[in-house]
């Protein structure tokens, strides 16, 4: 038979002494339905069931905490004889933290004994700002290298164990990351094991240019090709080679300050000879 007990003002029930004593209050019943607020004063509530359902849309943990954020907080999960997993806001390091803690949730406002753990995500995010797995990215970071030549061939790095190689022993003196998307390399140094220089420019001259009065040395053979013809006169010596002249050389040169510009031949020593003979 359904009962109701109606009050104008407080209605306690008290056991023995009170929250001191060690009386207990039991509610035996299949259902116990609190209509308004329940407020719970102790240190410690236990709730004893298998799934708990909660309405509210936000839950407020430490929220006796009135000070500056100096408290770690956070939930703790129970693996029975193992180490408690623990998902928590570290007050000291400004930011959340998963591992593990052997460390007591009753007595712990700061969590000292932490052992970071692993945390699987989606293998493929689906916005700028997700996180990824560690498989992706490496995928992902060299899949999107690509290499392109002068020849407008490209090649693709993709793939943990595709290698980037580069050759030229000595000519390489230091290679250097600078920032996070370029790569430096320095040549600045003697140049060995180089067997051409050609200038791809349409027309486009070749410049050696030394430091200061510094010369440029040649320590073996200079061989000229023949030229297809003439070079324009400038205000520089030009020195070339065609098919031999009188001056029995095939050195010609050219500058627009001598000889008003001619195209004029190198001497050989046997020329020269039979011309002073020649000329007494």
């Amino acid at each position: 038979m359904a009962k109701t007990l109606r009050t104008s003002d407080d209605y306690t029930i008290k056991t023995g002494t009170g929250a001191a004593g060690s009386n207990t209050v039991f509610f035996d019943s299949k259902t116990t339905r609190v209509m308004g607020d329940l407020v719970v004063d102790g240190d410690r509530t236990e709730l004893n069931t298998s799934v708990m359902t909660i309405e509210d849309k936000f839950l407020v943990v430490n929220k006796n905490n009135s000070t500056a954020d100096t408290e770690d907080s956070g939930l703790f999960f129970n693996r029975g004889s193992e180490n408690h997993a623990i998902l928590y806001w570290n007050a000291n390091e400004n930011n959340f933290e998963l591992g593990t803690t052997n460390q007591d949730p009753t007595t712990a406002t700061t969590i000292t004994n932490y052992t970071p753990a692993n945390i699987k995500v989606a293998t493929e995010p689906t916005d700028a700002n997700h996180a990824t797995s560690k498989n992706y990215v490496d995928i992902t970071a060299a899949s999107n290298i690509l290499i392109a030549s002068d020849d407008s061939s490209i090649i693709s790095l993709g793939g943990s164990t595709d290698t980037l190689q580069l050759l030229g022993g000595r000519n390489i003196s230091n290679t250097a990351v600078v920032g996070a998307d370029s790569i430096t390399f320095d040549l600045n140094q003697v140049l060995t094991d180089i067997t051409s220089i050609t200038a791809t420019g349409a027309n486009g001259d070749l410049t050696l240019v030394t430091n200061g009065t510094g010369d440029v040395v040649i320590n073996d053979t200079l061989t000229f090709s023949a030229a297809a013809s003439d070079p324009a006169a400038d205000t520089v010596t030009k020195i070339y080679n065609k098919t031999a002249g009188g001056g029995g050389t095939g050195i010609f040169f050219r500058n627009s300050n001598i000889g008003s510009g001619a195209v004029d031949e190198l001497i050989s020593k046997s020329k020269a000879t039979a011309l002073a003979i020649a000329l007494g």
